[in-house]
Parts: structure tokens; C-alpha cells; sequence
């Protein structure tokens, strides 16, 4: 079949990968344009323009050239920009979404799952129209959320969501047959800066499913430190406070305590928590945090 795809960052390149070595035709991709990154302000190529290049395939940042491709459909992942409907009546697109919709309809499917602590996400495959994630369904796919972080649900949604794709498109039945969504609707609204920030007055398990976004960090004598990597922990620390006990730094919170495991200072590397803390001046325990 001979498509266009459009899409971004690395999420969306399984996808393209999967549709070259299905035989498809990509005529063209279409990317965000290159970005400025880094402390030398080079410009950066999104990786799925990266992946076309590698590829040999024809690569845009206007959505105005699709017309000047004959294709017989779209397909969009993680493209990050809402699709006109004069290009969807051009050329009809199916869409990857990583949730089992109509949950999480939107931005944020995957760091909002892990939020709101569903057991349960996945990949959906719909036929695109101008409404947010509104179309009817070609094929789910579904997987355990476990205690997984972002990155790597993303990644594994981002292959099961390929594979899916792939599979629609060699089904004349799933192709021409979508149903529409069925359950009730939920949208996933793009995780903020503020939202990142862990204060010791949110409960335990919803301060580690914040850790697993990536991300997170918090505030001590009024630096910021990246949270990387934590657990909880049965160590009896003040809530708000942060201490160091055998080896171990634990913060406490509003009920319990959260054992920080890897951190990023600010301007700094990533290292354990253990490391980080001897590197400190002030060493007493009974440090607040907020």
C-alpha cells in the first residue's frame, strides 16, 4: 500500500520500521521541524526523521505536501499536531494511540495510566478524524502496567502498537470494519513541570508511580534534586524530613517513608542517593524537603 507517515519521536519509529519491512510503499514522512538542544544550540533532527533518512525515504515538515503525493492513506504516530480535516478527506489515516480508548483520549496516555494506577493499558488502532482521538477502533491490543516507568511501557506499547498496524493494514475485514469506542471517556492532559514536583504531602504510592514518569524531583535547601529512581520504604522517618540511616536516604511522607535509590543534583550527573549525600556539606539528618 502506498502511504504517507507522519510522526516524531522515537515512540513512532517502530511503526515506521515495521511498514518498510512489510512491503508497504512510504512515499513520504512527515516530521516536526529540527530543534535547537543542547548547550551549543545545535539542531537536532527528530528521530523519526533520523529513521527515514536511514531508510532513503522522502522527508517533510509541511503538512502541505501531501499534496503532492498520491497516497492511499495516512498513518500517524505520535505526529504532535492535530490533522486538518481537509487532509483527512484527502487521504484517509488510521492513528497508533497508546491507550485502550476511550481512556485516555489525548496528550499523555501512558504517564496519565501510571497516575491514576490503571493495571491495565495498551495500543489502539483507529481511524484518525479531526476530534481528539475520537475515531472508531480497527484492532486493540492491551498489556500490564505493572510498575513499569514511561520509558519503557512507552517503549513496549510502541512495538506492540507496530506490530498492530501492521496487522490492520494486511486485514481487509479489520481495515473496513472499525468498531466505534465503547466505555467511558477519560483524558490524558499533558503532564506539567509542577506536576513532577514530589511533596510530602501525597501519599506514598502516588509519589513513586510520579518517580516512574521521569522526571521527578524535589526541593532542599532550595535546590532542586532529581528523584531517578526510589522505593518505598518501613524505615519510621518525620514526614518532610529527610535522613540518612545506614546507607540509606529516606524522605518521609505523609504516610510512610521513600527510599531514594539514584538522584540528579542540579547541573550534576545522575548518581546513587548514598553518594550523593556524603558529597554534601551539611550531613544532619532531620533535613526538610518539600
Amino acid at each position: 500500500m502506498r502511504l504517507a507517515f507522519l510522526g516524531t519521536p522515537e515512540a513512532a519509529v517502530p511503526s515506521l520500521d515495521a511498514l518498510v519491512n512489510a512491503g508497504h510503499d512510504v512515499a513520504l514522512v512527515i516530521t516536526r521541524p529540527d530543534r535547537r538542544r543542547g548547550r551549543g544550540s545545535d539542531l537536532v533532527a527528530s528521530p523519526v526523521k533520523e529513521a527515514a533518512l536511514a531508510l532513503g525515504l522522502t522527508v517533510s515538515h509541511r503538512l502541505s505536501s501531501l499534496d503532492d503525493f498520491d497516497v492511499e492513506r495516512g498513518v500517524v504516530v505520535a505526529y504532535g499536531v492535530i490533522i486538518p480535516a481537509p487532509l483527512l478527506q484527502r487521504a484517509p489515516m488510521l492513528n497508533v494511540h497508546f491507550s485502550l480508548l476511550p481512556r485516555w483520549r489525548g496528550a499523555a496516555p501512558v504517564q496519565r495510566a501510571i497516575l491514576a494506577g490503571d493495571e491495565e493499558t495498551g495500543v489502539s488502532i483507529i481511524s484518525l478524524e479531526p476530534s481528539l482521538d475520537t475515531g472508531p477502533v480497527h484492532l486493540e491490543r492491551s498489556v500490564q502496567v505493572g510498575d513499569k516507568t514511561a520509558q519503557v511501557l512507552t517503549a513496549e506499547l510502541a512495538e506492540l502498537g507496530a506490530a498492530a498496524l501492521v496487522e490492520v493494514l494486511s486485514s481487509r475485514e479489520l481495515l473496513e470494519n472499525p468498531k466505534e469506542q465503547r466505555g467511558e471517556v477519560t483524558y490524558a492532559e499533558k503532564i506539567t513541570k509542577e506536576m513532577l514536583h514530589l511533596t510530602s504531602g501525597v501519599a506514598t504510592v502516588q509519589l513513586l508511580r510520579t518517580v516512574r514518569l521521569g522526571g521527578a524531583y524535589v526541593v532542599i535547601d532550595d535546590k532542586r534534586l532529581g528523584v531517578v529512581s526510589a522505593h518505598a520504604s518501613l524505615r519510621e522517618v518525620a514526614a518532610g524530613t529527610v535522613s540518612f540511616l545506614e546507607g540509606e536516604v529516606v524522605m518521609g511522607t505523609i504516610d510512610g517513608a521513600l527510599l531514594l535509590d539514584d538522584v540528579r543534583p542540579e547541573g550534576s550527573r545522575t548518581m546513587s542517593a548514598e553518594s550523593w549525600w556524603i558529597g554534601r556539606r551539611n550531613t544532619q539528618n532531620g533535613l526538610k524537603w518539600s
